[in-house]
C-alpha cells in the first residue's frame, strides 16, 4: 500500500479564514438576536447588545482552524486526532465565556466528542465517497451501475409478465390469440393504409 505524503498546511491563513468565516456566521446570529429582542435596542444593538456572540464566534473559528492545522503540522498526519484537539479548544473557548473551569471543560470535551464523531464517520452528511473505483467520477460511476445492473429484456419479460406498457417483440400476435382462446373475439390490427 502506498504511504501518504503529508504536506504543511498554513495555519494561520487557516486561523484568520475561520476567524472571518465564523465572525460573518456570528454577525447572522447577532443579528437575528437583535432583532428578536422585545425592546427596540436600534440597528447597533448588533454590536453593543448583542456583540458578544459576533467575539465567540470569530474566536471558536480561529481557534479551530488554527489549532486544527497547526496539530497536523506538528504530527505531520491528517486525521480524526488532529479534530478532536481542535474541537476541544473550540469548545473550550465556547466554554471561556462563563469563566468556570467545569464548564469550559464540558463544552471542549462536548464539542470534541461532536465534531470527531462527524470527522470518523466521513465529514460529510452525504457520507463518504461512494464510488468504487477511486478515480471514477460521479458520472463514471453512475453509468458503471447503470450497465452494471443492466437485465436482459427476456428476463425481465419473463419475471413482471407483458403488458403495462411492457411490449415485446411478437406481443400483438400473443395477444390476439390470448383474447381468441379466452374470449373467442377475434382483433384485427387497425391498419392506416386506405384500401
Amino acid at each position: 500500500m502506498e504511504e501518504h505524503q503529508f504536506h504543511q498546511h498554513d495555519a494561520l491563513k487557516s486561523g484568520v479564514n475561520g476567524a472571518l468565516f465564523f465572525g460573518g456566521a456570528g454577525l447572522l446570529v447577532s443579528a437575528v438576536q437583535n432583532s428578536l429582542a422585545k425592546r427596540n435596542v436600534g440597528v447597533w444593538g448588533v454590536f453593543t447588545r448583542t456583540g458578544g456572540t459576533i467575539a465567540m464566534f470569530t474566536a471558536l473559528g480561529a481557534v479551530y482552524k488554527f489549532s486544527k492545522d497547526a496539530a497536523a503540522n506538528l504530527r505531520e498526519k491528517d486525521d480524526t486526532l488532529n479534530v478532536t484537539i481542535a474541537a476541544f479548544l473550540g469548545g473550550a473557548t465556547i466554554g471561556l465565556r462563563t469563566g468556570r473551569m467545569p464548564q469550559i471543560l464540558g463544552f471542549g470535551a462536548a464539542y470534541s466528542v461532536i465534531m470527531s464523531t462527524f470527522e470518523y464517520a466521513g465529514g460529510s452528511l452525504r457520507g463518504g465517497p461512494r464510488t468504487e473505483v477511486p478515480e471514477m467520477d460521479e458520472y463514471d460511476r453512475k453509468e458503471y451501475l447503470r450497465k452494471n445492473r443492466r437485465r436482459p429484456i427476456a428476463e425481465t419479460v419473463s419475471e413482471i409478465g407483458e403488458g403495462r406498457g411492457i411490449r415485446p417483440p411478437g406481443y400483438e400476435e400473443r395477444r390476439r390469440e390470448r383474447l381468441k382462446e379466452k374470449y373467442g373475439v377475434e382483433i384485427n390490427p387497425v391498419s392506416a393504409n386506405v384500401e
